[in-house]
């Protein structure tokens, strides 16, 4: 558990990816991000606390494997954005637009929407830190599945979150986190480079 900004913020590294799902709490509220897994470890994370909303960066499966169980315990209310639910299946209970504010507790998240790696995706920013998903890792962008998801991914780190400060801290959904200003010098000269045609998948930046 780690202290950020106005919430603490508990990572859990879920299931056979090793997914991360977090728990963000203010006072006696939680909010769930991405129940991949697990969810005995998700509910003992929120034990204790009023669990005011589930969040999705975006609905591939091995983001949602412990939906079902952790919305019947909590009864807490499901929410993505709207351009996810037909294609993966997963019916919300509020929709998830860019530029919208959640509170939480004393704090406020604000939502990002990143398509690219799903048309849907999105990332929540809070104070200095941002939970981001599939959408960017130090290494390279998401997973996209056609070029044109990459050049939409592509965009959307260009425009939006490489666009925060270098002191931004992100929070993917697999592996360890960085900050922006840490990332930013691989993501420019990749985007200097030409790229071939057809390029997608698993993307680097070098």
């Amino acid at each position: 558990m780690t202290d950020e900004g106005p919430f603490q913020l508990i990572p859990l590294p879920l299931g056979q990816w090793s997914t991360n799902c977090y728990v963000l709490i203010s006072g006696e509220e939680s909010i769930i991000v991405d129940p991949a897994a697990e969810p005995q470890r998700i509910l003992a994370a929120v034990e204790g606390t009023m669990v005011k909303a589930i969040l999705l960066t975006h609905g591939h499966p091995d983001h949602v494997q412990a939906l079902d169980a952790v919305r019947q315990a909590t009864a807490a209310p499901l929410g993505l954005h709207p351009a996810d639910p037909a294609e993966f299946g997963i019916g919300g209970d509020f929709d998830l637009h860019d530029g919208d504010v959640l509170t939480l507790g004393d704090g406020e998240l604000t939502v990002v929407h990143t398509p690219g790696h799903t048309p849907g995706s999105v990332c929540f920013r809070f104070g200095r830190c941002a939970i981001v998903g599939d959408t960017l890792f130090s290494g390279g962008p998401g997973h996209s599945d056609t070029p044109e998801a990459l050049a939409q991914i592509l965009a959307s780190l260009r425009d939006k979150v490489f666009a925060w400060p270098d002191d931004i801290v992100f929070y993917p959904g697999h592996g360890e986190g960085s900050t922006i200003g840490a990332v930013r010098p691989a993501f420019e000269a990749f985007m200097a480079r030409p790229r071939p045609p057809g390029l997608c998948g698993d993307v680097e930046w070098v």
